[in-house]
């Protein structure tokens, strides 16, 4: 899961937000939901943490994917990507979370993060951050968009 999603159409506004004070539990909701359901192999869970219509920026081609069945053509993508590598039990774990920025009914959201997997049975680990832009729906947060930045992975140590 080296690729992520960016809400593009949502960022400009999002920079003239005031900043979050505290850590905000139902803000993070849908980015722990995503990220934890992702890590148990459950598509359909990490999909239901998104809006239906999403962007994801991701390194993985064509890497940038939008629209009602963006997150399914980005997993697919994401598996045959692996598959073809030779990558397997891949994991990402969320740090902390850097930065939450709240303008109504959007918000913006940095949180580190760290993918590790195997790629041909070598250990890697890559240390990262992801960047989610989100709406508030009557049913809570849901995740716009999102990307994943970071360097090339490196031999876990």
């Amino acid at each position: 899961m080296k690729t992520m999603i960016v809400a593009g159409l949502a960022l400009a506004g999002l920079a003239a937000g005031a900043p979050a004070g505290a850590a905000d539990a139902k803000l993070e909701a849908p980015i722990n939901q995503f990220v934890n359901d992702f890590n148990k192999g459950d598509a359909k869970g990490a999909a239901a943490a998104h809006l239906p219509s999403v962007s994801i920026m991701d390194e993985v081609a064509p890497h940038l994917w939008q629209g009602p069945k963006a997150f399914e053509s980005w997993a697919a993508a994401l598996a045959a990507h692996d598959k073809a590598a030779g990558m397997t039990d891949q994991a990402v774990a969320l740090g902390a979370f850097t930065r939450e920025v709240v303008s109504g009914p959007m918000a913006y959201v940095v949180v580190d993060a760290t993918y590790t997997f195997k790629q041909k049975g070598a250990a890697m680990r890559e240390p990262a951050q992801m960047t989610f832009a989100l709406r508030k729906t009557a049913k809570g947060w849901k995740i716009a968009g999102w990307t994943w930045t970071g360097p090339d992975p490196k031999p876990a140590p």
